[in-house]
Formats: C-alpha cells, sequence, structure tokens
C-alpha cells in the first residue's frame, strides 16, 4: 500500500475517533446520575483492556512488552481523564470545552521544546483558526475560575499524551499491544482513585450499564486502538487538528440525538474549524511551488 493512501486512511481513522468521541459527551452527562465519573472511567477502560488482552492471547502476542512505554501513556490518559471530571465540578461545559481544545497548541509547542520542530506557516494558521472556531463553538473563556486552573492541565496532558504516543507508535512499538497497555494502567490507577475517595462502585440503573460497555467498546476500544496505529502515519500536529473536531462532532450529536438548540454562532466556530483541519492537509511542498509559479 503506498504511503500517501496509509497516510489518508489514518486520517480518516482519526476523524472517525474524533466523531465518536464527540457523540459520548452527551450519553456520559444523561449517565452521572447514575455512576460516579471516576468509577466510570475504570469500568470502561479495564472492560476495553480486558477484551484486548483475550484479542492479544488469541494472536500469541506477549502483553507487557514496553511495559515502560505503556505504564507512561496510560498515566498520561488517566491524566487527561481525572482533571478534567474534576474541573467540570467548579466551572461550566463551555468553559471546560475551550480550555480542553487548547491542546492544539501545546502539540506544537511540545515538538517544538523536544524535537526542534516548528510546524510550517499553513499549520500556524490552521492552528489559529481551529482556535477561534473553538472560541465560537463553545461561547469561549467566561467568568474563569478555579475549576478552569484544573482543566488546562487536561488540556496539557493531551498534548503530551500525543506527543508522546507519536514518540512510541513510530520507535515500532507495537500499537496494539501499547493500546492494551494504557487501558489495563487507566483501570488500575482509577480503581486506586475510587478506593481512596471511597466513590460508591454502584451502577444504579440498566441502560447506564449498556452505556458503559458501549462506551468501553467504541470510544474506547476501537477510537483508541485506531489512534495509536493511525500515528504511525501522521505527524502529531496532523493529529491534534483533526480531534479539534471532537467539539464540533460533539455539538452535531447534541443537536441531532441530544435534543439541544441550534446555534448559528457555533456551526459558524465548527465551519472554522473544520477549514483548519483542510488547510492542514495542503503539503507544504505544494504551497512553495505554487508560489514560484
Amino acid at each position: 500500500m503506498k504511503q500517501k493512501t496509509k497516510t489518508y486512511l489514518a486520517d480518516f481513522g482519526l476523524l472517525y475517533a474524533a466523531a465518536i468521541w464527540g457523540s459520548t459527551f452527551f450519553i456520559v452527562k444523561e449517565s452521572l446520575d447514575s455512576i460516579d465519573p471516576v468509577v466510570m472511567v475504570g469500568y470502561r477502560f479495564s472492560i476495553a483492556a480486558l477484551v484486548l488482552a483475550i484479542f492479544l492471547k488469541f494472536k500469541k502476542k506477549a502483553l507487557f512488552t514496553n511495559f515502560k512505554e505503556g505504564l507512561i501513556l496510560g498515566f498520561l490518559l488517566w491524566s487527561l481523564y481525572i482533571p478534567q471530571t474534576i474541573g467540570l465540578g467548579y466551572t461550566s461545559a463551555s468553559n471546560s470545552g475551550f480550555i480542553t481544545g487548547l491542546f492544539i497548541v501545546f502539540v506544537p509547542l511540545f515538538t517544538f521544546l523536544f524535537q526542534k520542530k516548528l510546524p510550517s506557516f499553513l499549520k500556524n494558521v490552521a492552528i489559529l483558526l481551529s482556535l477561534i472556531g473553538l472560541w465560537f463553538l463553545t461561547g469561549g473563556l467566561k467568568d474563569a475560575n478555579f475549576g478552569d486552573l484544573i482543566t488546562l492541565i487536561t488540556a496539557v496532558f493531551y498534548a503530551a499524551h500525543l506527543f508522546t504516543a507519536d514518540l512510541f507508535v513510530k520507535k515500532e512499538i507495537d500499537p496494539i499491544v501499547l493500546s492494551f497497555q494504557q487501558f489495563f494502567w487507566v483501570g488500575i490507577f482509577s480503581f486506586i482513585t475510587s478506593l481512596a475517595f471511597d466513590l460508591p462502585f454502584e451502577i444504579l440503573t440498566t441502560k447506564v450499564v449498556w452505556i458503559v460497555l458501549f462506551l468501553a467498546f467504541l470510544p474506547t476500544l476501537m477510537a483508541f486502538v485506531i489512534q495509536l496505529v493511525a500515528q504511525k502515519f501522521t505527524s502529531p500536529i496532523k493529529v491534534s487538528l483533526i480531534f479539534a473536531l471532537e467539539p464540533v462532532f460533539a455539538a452535531i450529536f447534541a443537536w441531532t440525538l441530544g435534543g439541544e438548540t441550534f446555534v448559528l454562532q457555533n456551526a459558524f466556530g465548527g465551519l472554522l474549524i473544520f477549514i483548519g483541519m483542510i488547510l492542514s492537509e495542503i503539503p507544504s511542498e505544494k504551497i512553495r511551488i505554487n508560489s514560484k509559479k
């Protein structure tokens, strides 16, 4: 298969991941009266780890090769979810959405600090457009508070997870084994946190049991495996720009399935983010060639 074809398939897979994660916002929101959010994270990642472990054993693959890398990725992923969950207790959903979306700024920052690589002019324009779009989509930052500061930690760990995953999969570490390991550790860390703070493990309704199973399979098992496989064929900055579409998909699902009101300003923000992603797909070499004509 040609490299360009692999890149397009990777981008399509990442787009699927952004869409399926976007679908979970209103689903999870409806569930939190019946299950503790940290416990929910523990269940969904533990189930995903168990299913992937069975698959890997069937394929006769060792589960804990590259143990250190799996532990690091698992810690980063867990550190992404927990501050976001805590932050939502102190701030609005719109503030949380905007601040979490700032990960698209931190990814190129990490790339510069650790790899001495600067994004191209077009990538910078795409990042700026996505940030402006994110502002319109979420309504921007209103009445900053303690929860916003905690949520900023989520954005940093989101970027750190993308950047670190890129380093690991390009070292030819098996992305499926790496996926199992990060699921395993997120489950372990979540249950340790739940026990430490005496959180309830009960799921109060059958509906939420099905929701947890849905979250374990599509947004966790499939989406994160696709992410790590796809990152072998694309850059972390492009991944971040595709993932910036997650709140766009969240808004679409909220309007169509969640019963929320359609707002033109939000739609305009989504359009800007989409344009930013399209710009990121244009090779810098093509721009330079056209400018010489």
